[in-house]
């Protein structure tokens, strides 16, 4: 019998190519596509010998063709980090919005269940806390970060009237921070920024008091929440994420414990629209999906410490990437 088809879009950024690793693993073959916009083929070259494992170097806010039967589409193609998408914000929407479109289309075409990479950003500056699902957010639309939070609410919104208009087999998950190897040093995000300054000897920024707090969640975890969510029978989002929490100061301290760096921390302003808490309730997961997370933040950290340190230096002063 024919293996079970997959495509993943977004499949050479951190995530995507994560997941490109575990279908592989799970006997899947494997489509990735990404337009490498943010994507770096290096996450997902020692697939490229494999014959279970196919790439399309493609856009799919164009339209998506792909011959023969499809089981499976995740779609994880997306900007996912501050500095890119106040860098590319008509990408960002049209990816969340036209690239969703296109994605459910050919899932409704195909008959294949599609998941959709949510975010907790789409319950914006929270003032429920910690965040369930039901929560409908505080989301400035308007404002520097809502090209993102709004391009994954509407996705939602699309996924769900694919669902109950199309009958088409959907499912939503809602990432809550991750990390791990094969993340960008230069994206932005506060761990690889701390990570990355404290390899180059430079002093850590922290911005406003250091008080926000995030709840950071190891990649394999995180990629065993969506693959249960995928095979599950439950369409409403699902949260997943590690529901420890930390603050963004004791944070800075634990890199620089673990760095062994002798630089200080700095503080400088705090961004415009800054969520100032971040932790997900599970219960969702927990229940529907026997799921919760396994690898603890010190542990995980370590790995992830390692995989930075293994880089070649040029990527330590590497700058981030240009758009047009």
């Amino acid at each position: 019998m024919a293996n079970k088809r997959v495509l993943i879009t977004g499949a050479a950024g951190f995530l995507g190519s994560h997941l490109c690793d575990r279908f592989i693993q799970e006997g899947f073959d494997v489509l990735g596509m990404d337009n490498l916009v943010t994507g770096d083929l290096k996450n997902i070259e020692h697939l490229f010998k494999l014959k279970a494992f196919e790439f399309y170097h493609h856009d799919i806010t164009k339209f998506i063709h792909v011959p023969g039967k499809l089981d499976y589409i995740l779609h994880f193609a997306s900007p996912a980090s501050p500095i890119d998408y106040l860098k590319i914000p008509i990408q960002t929407l049209k990816v969340g919005a036209l690239g969703t479109h296109n994605c459910l289309g050919l899932a409704k075409a195909k008959g294949s269940r599609m998941l959709v990479a949510s975010t907790s950003e789409v319950y914006g500056d929270p003032l429920v806390h910690p965040q369930t699902e039901e929560y409908w957010g505080n989301v400035n639309p308007v404002g520097p970060r809502g090209v993102y939070d709004e391009a994954k609410r509407f996705m939602e919104s699309i996924t769900m009237a694919y669902h109950t208009f199309h009958n088409v087999e959907t499912r939503i998950v809602r990432i809550f921070n991750t990390y791990g190897p094969r993340m960008r040093l230069n994206d932005g995000r506060a761990l690889p920024a701390f990570i990355g300054q404290a390899l180059r000897g430079e002093d850590l920024t922290v911005f406003g008091d250091g008080s926000q707090t995030r709840s950071f969640c190891y990649v394999d975890d995180l990629i065993e929440g969506i693959y249960r969510l995928l095979m599950s029978d439950y369409v409403f989002p699902v949260n997943i994420g590690n529901p420890v929490e930390i603050s963004l100061l004791e944070f800075a301290e634990e890199i620089l414990r673990l760095t062994g760096a002798k630089t200080k921390i700095v503080f400088k302003p705090l961004p415009v629209d800054d969520p100032k808490q971040r932790k997900p309730d599970i219960s969702k997961a927990k229940e529907i999906l026997g799921w919760e997370p396994k690898v603890d933040r010190a542990e995980g950290l370590r790995i992830t410490y390692a995989y930075f340190k293994s880089l070649p230096k040029e990527e330590l002063t590497k700058q981030p990437k240009e758009f047009k």
